[in-house]
């Protein structure tokens, strides 16, 4: 960055993601529509095209990927202060309504009820979903051969192929086709690399013995989740039973799903569960210890490759990997979009509210979190 950025622009950078915390339920894909609607139709901040690079990005490296984009688009805005604000930012809200959940749990033994909120939220989430990926789609999209590319990754995701393996081929096979048959031996090397690194959690979760509960262990679990963590918050839900049931002993299993499941339910980024857990387990001081560790790795990732993405376009391989990497990107969002589909839009009112939400979104460009407030409320209303 040539100069300083303004301190207008860090408030406004505090502002956006204190909002999309506060209001941004649904998982990443969820998180990564909203931003889409925010950053580049709303403020312009970045081009499509830059977006989707920065998405790109995210998903090839490990740790929460909608907290990774907003550490990106920070970063992008205000360079390193912004980087910080938009992180922080975006974690705060999620992370001050779980440690408020985790006290109830701890004190009374149970969960907040609010299904009733959560049952009109989810289809509005989707609308939001749908015109994210609609929106994107005609962006990375951009011929017939890359539209190919991004249906085999759903369907190959879909399969049970794992996620990294999925981006890194998707990747590779884009170099290969636009410089030749010269590159296959290393890119596919890429894709051996990437395959690989699925296991190694698990190796490193086996290669130690039950300690004893303290703040230093619980840091060490967790910024090792985050260092090493690909995929969803399902994914996060077996890294965490390998680690702090079955090796540790320190929750029983029913813990941990109610844990990961007030995660999901929370607005911003699901790797909350870990702030949910910290408390759980050591108080308050346990829920900072974990969300520092869980958290702290993304900032260190995004800072060590965010400056590279601009220059990724200058490259013809690059570039090409790139555009490949983003067609898969969108292929998994989609994929986990369905998934989603299928428990938010249950019965005949939720499908409605989402056909409802999309065509306001599309027609009159309102803004989604008075959408999502307004679908809370109907579906407190409901029940």
């Amino acid at each position: 960055m040539g100069s300083p950025p303004a301190p207008g622009h860090l408030r406004e950078i505090a502002a956006v993601f204190l909002k999309l915390g506060t209001t941004s339920f649904g998982g990443p894909a969820a998180h990564i529509g909203m931003m889409e609607e925010e950053i580049v139709r709303r403020r312009g901040w970045l081009t499509p095209e830059q977006f989707l690079d920065y998405l790109g990005a995210t998903n090839l490296i490990p740790g929460p990927n909608s907290t990774e984009m907003a550490i990106h688009i920070g970063h992008a805005r205000a360079g390193w202060p912004g980087l910080l604000v938009a992180g922080v930012s975006f974690i705060v809200p999620a992370t001050l309504l779980i440690t408020i959940a985790a006290w109830a749990y701890v004190r009374y033994g149970e969960l907040p009820a609010v299904a009733g909120v959560f049952y009109g939220i989810k289809p509005v989430v989707m609308a939001v979903v749908a015109q994210a990926l609609w929106n994107l789609g005609r962006t990375a999209i951009k011929n017939r051969g890359v539209a190919a590319l991004s249906l085999a990754v759903a369907v190959a995701v879909g399969s049970g192929i794992h996620e990294l393996a999925a981006l890194a081929g998707a990747g590779a096979l884009a170099g290969m086709v636009r410089l030749g048959s010269r590159l296959r031996g290393p890119l596919l090397g890429v894709v051996m690399v990437s395959a690989g690194t699925a296991t190694v959690s698990a190796a490193a979760g086996a290669s130690a013995g039950a300690v004893a509960f303290g703040l230093w262990p619980l840091f060490a679990v967790f910024a090792k989740a985050g260092a090493v963590l690909f995929g969803s918050g399902y994914v996060l839900l077996a890294f965490l039973r390998a680690d702090l049931v079955d090796r540790l002993g320190w929750m029983s299993e029913p813990q941990l799903l109610e844990a990961v499941a007030i995660g999901q339910m929370m607005p911003g980024p699901v790797f909350t569960t870990a702030t949910f857990i910290g408390y759980v387990l050591g108080g308050p001081g346990g829920a900072a210890v974990a969300t520092v560790g869980i958290f702290l790795p993304a900032f260190i990732f995004v800072a060590l490759s965010g400056p590279l993405v601009p220059r990724l376009r200058e490259s013809a391989l690059a570039g090409a990997v790139l555009d490949g990497v983003n067609a898969a990107s969108l292929a998994l969002m989609a994929v986990v979009s369905w998934e989603l589909a299928s428990a938010a839009l249950v019965d005949p009112v939720t499908i409605a509210l989402g056909l409802s939400s999309l065509i306001t979104l599309t027609r009159f460009r309102v803004n989604s979190a008075w959408l999502i407030i307004a679908g809370g409320l109907l579906g407190l209303a409901l029940g």
